[in-house]
């Protein structure tokens, strides 16, 4: 009898417990892209968490258990049982934690574009309480956390930064498309705007990264370290992609001599091609906007940037030099890109430079035709500024006078020397930038 009552009494406590524990968070996800829907299905695994998004078809599409951005599948959207979703900051206000996902793009004069995180901090600030917790993991420059949100969050709340409500950044490493190297998998860096804070931030993305945190010793740590993770990528690519344009004019094989250079022990072993996405093509232009604004030219990040950038040019001229090669009309030759996306095996188009291909040879009278099996989807067919191909090229009889592979998607892995030579007029033209091609006609 007393055992009964004991184990009874422990079974109460251990309740209690998971009770407090689930209690002790009220978490609210702002921005339910990429970044934001992962984190929202992990947290609502353990936690009373809300995602909030303003795009209506996206609420309804997750409602439904459909991610358009295939981060996310059916079943482990519906393990996240304490998971909710609005278009409306009144449905989040009764939370304690906001974590701001949105977007921060640049504009078309390469400087940051903090109007998505504005908003979404005035939209907070008015439904903010005492010992609130602001978490930032929108990819900014350092200083954008306390120096542009902190200021917008006490004008609009009445409340006083440190003694009333908090901050943290946590940046975001999302790699869209990879399977592997999710969410949990991957190190996350937490930072506070006070150490208390910090060993709460820290605590709270521990519950849910089997991978482990990174405590930084301050907010704009943490801030310039996800910054320069992508500047330094874009900086390596960069010499590689220059390395490709001088080895190009010489006649060599670029690919063969990385792997000649590879079987050096300290090599680091990149190839060349297009630099777009949503980070690397944009998150260096955040640290040269601020070094700018402090005085000093960061020559090097912006000479990769302008490296980078001029890829989708050089690749069209080739073109254009392939097709006079073989004896082929410029004006209204026929063309077809395969693969738009801004990486393999990933529907995102964001800052995609594959587009840039496409408006080059329009300018020399060129007619395109684009296909990508990864943008099947109504609303991603809205956000790419070109029409796509509803069929698959390989299944009807046009023919083209060149062919771009632009994207290295599986689909396009195991097509055939044949396949390219079926839909091409003779002789075949066969542009390969990604070196997925038997024998192309030029590869990057």
């Amino acid at each position: 009898m007393f055992y009964g009552k004991l184990n009874s009494l422990f079974n109460i406590n251990i309740i209690k417990l998971i009770k407090e524990e689930f209690m002790k968070y009220k978490i609210a996800i702002i921005g339910l892209g990429y970044v934001g829907l992962p984190l929202a299905v992990e947290f609502g695994k353990r936690y009373e968490t809300k995602g909030l998004d303003i795009n209506q078809a996206r609420i309804d599409e997750l409602q439904r258990g459909y991610d358009r951005t295939l981060e996310v599948d059916k079943e482990a959207l519906q393990k996240a049982t304490f998971l909710s979703y609005s278009t409306s900051f009144d449905d989040v206000k009764d939370s304690n934690i906001y974590i701001v996902t949105v977007p921060t793009p640049i504009n078309s004069a390469n400087r940051p574009d903090l109007t998505p995180i504005k908003k979404s901090t005035e939209s907070i600030s008015r439904i903010l309480k005492k010992d609130d917790i602001v978490i930032y993991e929108s990819t900014v420059y350092p200083g954008v956390t306390e120096e542009v949100c902190v200021p917008i969050l006490e004008e609009g709340s009445g409340l006083k930064f440190n003694e009333d409500f908090f901050c943290g950044y946590s940046p975001e490493r999302i790699n869209p498309g990879d399977k592997e190297r999710t969410l949990t998998k991957i190190t996350k860096i937490t930072s506070g705007s006070t150490l208390e804070i910090a060993k709460k931030v820290d605590e709270l993305y521990q519950s849910i990264i089997t991978a482990g945190t990174y405590l930084a010793s301050s907010i704009k740590v943490a801030e310039a370290a996800k910054v320069i993770e992508n500047t330094q990528r874009d900086v390596n690519i960069a010499l590689i992609n220059e390395l490709a344009l001088i080895f190009d004019t010489m006649g060599i094989d670029t690919k063969e001599v990385i792997e000649a250079a590879g079987t050096k022990w300290n090599f680091i072993k990149l190839f060349p091609g297009l630099v777009g996405g949503h980070c690397i093509g944009v998150d260096p232009y955040y640290l040269t906007f601020k070094a700018e604004e402090l005085g000093y030219k960061p020559n090097l990040i912006l000479g990769a940037r302008q490296i980078n950038n001029g890829m989708s040019k050089y690749i069209a001229e080739q073109t254009i030099k392939e097709l006079i090669k073989q004896d082929k009309k410029i004006k209204n030759s026929q063309v077809l890109v395969l693969g738009v996306t801004f990486k393999e095996n990933c529907p995102d188009t964001r800052n995609t430079k594959v587009i840039d291909i496409i408006f080059e040879l329009q300018d020399y009278g060129i007619k395109i035709d684009a296909y990508d099996p990864w943008v099947d989807t109504k609303e991603e067919r809205k956000s790419f500024p070109y029409p796509l191909l509803e069929k698959n090229p390989f299944t009807f009889d046009k023919k083209y006078d060149a062919i771009i592979v632009a994207v290295a998607h599986d689909q396009f892995k195991i097509l055939k020397r044949e396949d390219y030579k079926n839909i091409s007029t003779e002789p075949e033209v066969i542009i390969d930038i990604k070196g997925i091609v038997e024998k192309p006609t030029w590869s990057l």
